[in-house]
């Protein structure tokens, strides 16, 4: 079949294999020209594994350490003319590159947040590592969580808290800028939003790898965040997802504790640049942020993106042969060059001037598009997209789904 993207609101209905691929062979290069990290983890779990800073995470950890790897997600494969997930063509193209090179990449596809994936993993590091786990990357980012013990569904929303608030927004593929007034949350969206993309689930991984005994001597874990700017922080940082990172972080220090005491190890959030994901194209306000912010930083010669991050976060931060820096909430900073104050005054003076007419000059919404698009696949060099194309792609390591 001829592979087009199908776009539907903040999200592209289908994904491209050979596309996929492609992105994920780029990035392989880029952790190949840096350099190996020799101090590196060797067997790394990646909880959230088949896009974005996860995805980023498993090939640092391989192609820049060397690592194996075991990857948890769920995704989709295909089936009839529907196209699989993205994340589950980018899980099939990292596998088929770790084999290439001989390193260990097993996959877990189901429900993360579930008892019986949790056990899934662990009965695959018993078998296969008997050292132990010495990382675990938490990186999901998913709007809605069955709870494991009491079958409760929570659903995450994106609002203020306290007030309303207006501020601009646009639609990506339209280029109209607009006003959007966000209705705050009442109390059940900030417990549903915390209980979706707090911390709870993160420690219930960590307890449970504890349990099991497969953490290694001086394991550490890393969950990701983001705090962001002035502009977002009615709707990010002081809103319903603000508040769940907050028990994100809280959630890092108590098992900072649990781990030094059982195992010499260590946990750490994240906080990591904003960068077009599927989970930030969703929120309003972002996007908008973004593409001036990425206009910028580009300028600057400071842009980098998921891969970028991710390597100076290992090589530079968690395994750089000294003390993780962090600041004075004891989180790791990679998003210091979008914070920057001369970034971020230049960003907040286009933002008052932006609107529908000048939107094409005075920020980088084509790039921010051409990264939406690249996530499923699509606008990637060297692929042919005219071309006849089988969507049936299997993961090496899950038999049949």
């Amino acid at each position: 079949m001829i592979i087009e993207p199908k776009v539907r609101g903040f999200i592209c209905t289908t994904a491209h294999p050979e596309g996929c691929a492609g992105n994920i062979k780029n990035q392989i290069s880029y952790v190949k020209e840096q350099g190996s990290i020799t101090t590196g983890p060797k067997r790394v779990l990646v909880i959230g594994a088949s896009t974005g800073y996860g995805l980023a995470s498993r090939i640092v950890s391989t192609f820049g350490a060397g690592a194996s790897t075991i990857g948890v997600f769920f995704e989709k494969a295909a089936s009839g003319k529907r196209t699989a997930s993205a994340g589950w063509y980018n899980s099939a193209a990292f596998e088929a590159q770790a084999n290439q090179v001989g390193v260990y990449a097993k996959s877990i596809n189901g429900d993360a947040f579930s008892d019986d994936i949790k056990q899934q993993t662990i009965d695959m590091i018993k078998a296969d590592w008997p050292e132990g786990v010495d990382l675990v990357v938490y990186s999901l980012a998913s709007p809605r969580r069955i709870h494991p013990k009491t079958g409760d569904v929570f659903n995450s929303t994106l609002k203020p808290i306290g007030d309303s608030t207006t501020n601009k927004t646009v639609n990506v593929m339209t280029g109209e800028v607009s006003d959007i007034t966000l209705d705050p949350a009442n109390q059940e969206d900030i417990d549903n939003t915390v209980a979706v993309m707090g911390g709870e689930d993160w420690r219930m991984w960590v307890d449970a790898l504890l349990e099991a005994g497969v953490l290694a001597d001086g394991a550490q874990t890393v969950a990701y965040s983001y705090v962001g700017p002035e502009l977002t922080r009615a709707i990010y940082r002081e809103g319903t997802i603000g508040r769940a990172k907050v028990d994100l972080e809280k959630t890092a220090d108590a098992l900072e504790a649990q781990l030094q005491k059982a195992c010499n190890g260590h946990a750490f959030v994240s906080v990591n640049k904003g960068l077009v994901t599927q989970a930030s194209a969703a929120i309003p306000i972002v996007p908008l942020y973004f593409s001036l912010m990425f206009k910028v930083m580009k300028e600057k010669g400071l842009h980098e993106g998921c891969i970028e991050q991710i390597y100076r976060l290992f090589s530079d931060k968690l395994y750089a042969g000294s003390a993780v820096p962090v600041d004075d909430e004891r989180r790791i900073r990679i998003d210091e060059k979008e914070m920057q104050d001369d970034v971020q005054a230049e960003v907040f003076d286009l933002w008052k001037s932006v609107d529908t007419g000048n939107l094409e000059s005075v920020s980088d919404i084509k790039g921010y598009r051409h990264d939406f698009y690249n996530l499923f696949g699509f606008e990637v060099d060297g692929v042919n997209y005219g071309q006849d194309i089988d969507p049936g792609v299997g993961i090496g390591s899950i038999a049949s789904e």
